[in-house]
């Protein structure tokens, strides 16, 4: 077995994202649109109609009405200023001509499947980050510390040459990875080269390959950081580097500030998560129209229910209960509001749920029309846990305390 290069890092993470992942796997549907602007969040009423002769017949952005927005797009509608979370309308007059077509999350759930297991077949240690991304922690894969010819990264390199070929043989698909020493670096590494790129980045790069980024490129900088930041002449990695501590702490407080600093200067010691437990689970909808508590009750209440009924479903089949319930509320104008209710017991069926959330309708004023309407279950745990806040009831008195639940039929909302 090879000693390890003294060159290479203590450890090799690879950050891997998919190529504009939703869009890439509509292609593999309608290859007859490679290289078009095609932009994917229609509804099924956008879906592709076959002619006569078997071609299909797209419907074209600049046709859609309504209010919602974009879920991913091609690079090519990309290149038109079309991107993931704006409005349709808005990307209709930047590229009316770009093809839509509704989401189909069912078949990116199974391409996600797919190229996660490709990946583990070569490097079983993965953190899974979503439908379109992971980290890989490649440090004792085999071969991955194997110098090639006088190329100390020569070995890792290769194998994550392999990874990307694994992919595309199981799906179809390209990806991107990045690896560097940790998951900070590879996460900003892995977009340096898209689409289908290969970034390896050492510490030794740092000055060229990643301090003279935007601030924003570093995954914990949101919006109102990387403003503030770039008030204080702040603007890029680099400058975020050379900042003064005292500065920083002036502006975002001593853990903030700390962190901000290491994150200028690659440091980043978290490790590569095989499994973490969800903090809850929701599902949400949001309406063509804006409805109203009183006058769209019927149609409010049969959303309503169908959310309860999905969140059950997920539950059941990812194995939870949850004893917090919770709404989310977004009237006209964007107000956005939240309740939540803890029960005594966990659950897990629609009707304890849709129960229980309505109880936190009550307790909003509905008087303005609603644009999206969401339920989620937070508290989690698995059946047969016990809630350390119960181990010491008596199974009696937590038989006694457990809430009767009604009938799906029994329930009302938005009276």
């Amino acid at each position: 077995m090879a000693e390890p290069t003294p060159a290479l890092p203590d450890r090799l993470i690879a950050h891997l994202d998919m190529d504009a992942f939703y869009a890439s796997v509509e292609l593999l549907r309608y290859p007859e649109l490679k290289g078009l602007p095609v932009v994917v969040g229609g509804r099924r009423a956008h879906t592709p109609q076959e002619r006569p002769d078997g071609t299909r017949e797209f419907f074209k952005l600049a046709d859609y009405t309504g209010r919602g927005v974009v879920t991913t797009s091609t690079y090519a509608a990309r290149d038109l200023g079309v991107f993931s979370a704006m409005g349709l309308m808005k990307a209709a007059l930047r590229a009316p001509q770009a093809i839509l077509l509704p989401a189909d999350f069912d078949s990116y759930r199974h391409f996600s499947r797919l190229f996660k297991a490709a990946v583990r077949e070569i490097a079983p240690v993965i953190e899974d980050r979503g439908i379109d991304e992971i980290y890989i922690d490649l440090t004792d894969v085999p071969g991955a510390r194997d110098p090639v010819g006088h190329d100390p990264l020569g070995g890792v390199r290769a194998l994550a040459r392999d990874i990307k070929n694994s992919v595309h043989s199981a799906t179809g698909l390209t990806c991107s990875i990045g690896v560097t020493p940790n998951k900070l670096l590879s996460k900003i590494a892995s977009e340096l080269d898209k689409p289908d790129g290969l970034t390896l980045v050492t510490m030794a790069d740092l000055p060229t390959r990643i301090w003279p980024l935007p601030v924003r490129r570093i995954n914990g900088i949101g919006p109102k950081a990387g403003a503030k930041l770039e008030g204080l002449g702040i603007h890029t990695i680099g400058d975020l580097s050379l900042a003064a501590p005292e500065l920083l702490l002036q502006h975002f407080g001593a853990g903030y500030s700390a962190w901000l600093h290491q994150a200028a200067w690659g440091l980043d010691e978290r490790p590569v998560v095989t499994h973490s437990e969800p903090v809850s689970i929701s599902r949400e909808t949001t309406f063509e129209r804006d409805l109203h508590a009183k006058r769209d009750r019927p149609e409010l209440s049969r959303i309503f229910t169908a959310l309860c009924e999905q969140l059950a479903s997920d539950l059941q089949r990812k194995g939870y209960l949850g004893r917090t319930i919770g709404i989310k509320l977004r009237f006209e104008g964007f107000r956005t509001v939240t309740r939540d209710l803890t029960l005594d017991a966990p659950v897990q069926d629609a009707a304890a749920i849709r129960h229980a959330a309505g109880l936190c309708l009550k307790r909003v004023d509905l008087s303005q029309r609603l644009r999206l309407l969401g339920v989620r279950v937070g508290k989690l745990s698995r059946p047969g846990e016990v809630d350390p806040q119960r181990r010491s009831r008596s199974a009696s008195s937590a038989k006694a305390d457990a809430p009767t639940m009604p009938k799906p039929e029994n329930l009302t909302l938005f009276g």
